[in-house]
C-alpha cells in the first residue's frame, strides 16, 4: 500500500539512546505539531513503507518519537536519513488566503506590470517573515534568483488553479 499524495513533512535524522528512539527534523510550525501527522510514510529502496510513533518528547536537542515495535538501536538506525511523508488529507485545512508552503512551490511569480520573475523553487524562514526563493527559468525575463518577502506588501496574491502568484517587486532589484 501507498501512500495517497504524499506530503514531506520533516525527516529522521540520527538514532537516539539505545531503546529504539529517534532524532526528528520537523518542517511544521511548531515543530511538535509533526506527531499529530499520523501515520507516517518513509519512501525506501522498495517503494513506501508505513510507520507510527508511540511515544514522543521535545528535549533541548529537539525532537525525539519512538517507533512502534522498534526497540532497540540497531532497529532504529534503518529508519535514519529518511523523509518523512503524510497523506496530504491528513493535513489540517487552512483559513481562506493562507497556504502551505508546498503548495507555493513550483508557482510562476509575476510582477503587476506581467513580467514574469520565475518560480518559487522554496521558501525560508527568517524569523520576522517568510521569503519567496523565486529562481528565473527559460519563460522568465532573465535567469536571476530573487528573494521576494512573503508579506502583504509585495505579495498581492496567490492562484492556485492558475499556479501564479503576483507581486510587487521591481524585476531590477
Amino acid at each position: 500500500m501507498d501512500p495517497i499524495d504524499p506530503v514531506t513533512v520533516g525527516r529522521i535524522t540520527t538514532v537516539h539512546g539505545i531503546k529504539g528512539w529517534v532524532k526528528v527534523y520537523s518542517f511544521t510550525q511548531p515543530e511538535d505539531n509533526i506527531v499529530g501527522y499520523q501515520p507516517w510514510w518513509l519512501k525506501t529502496t522498495h517503494g513506501w513503507e508505513m510507520i507510527e510513533i508511540d511515544q514522543c518528547r521535545a528535549t533541548a536537542k529537539g525532537l525525539m518519537v519512538h517507533l512502534v515495535k522498534v526497540d532497540d538501536r540497531d532497529q532504529a538506525r534503518q529508519y535514519c536519513q529518511r523523509d518523512i511523508a503524510v497523506e496530504r488529507a491528513n493535513l489540517p485545512s487552512l483559513e481562506t488566503g493562507e497556504y502551505y508552503w508546498h503548495q507555493l512551490q513550483g508557482l510562476t511569480v509575476v510582477t503587476t506590470e506581467g513580467v514574469k520573475l520565475g518560480k518559487v523553487s522554496s521558501l525560508m524562514e527568517t524569523g520576522a517573515n517568510d521569503v519567496l526563493v523565486v529562481e528565473g527559468d527559460a519563460d522568465s525575463l532573465d535567469q536571476q534568483e530573487r528573494l521576494i518577502p512573503y508579506v502583504e506588501q509585495f505579495v498581492l496574491g496567490v492562484d492556485l488553479d492558475a499556479r501564479e502568484i503576483k507581486v510587487d517587486w521591481d524585476p531590477d532589484f
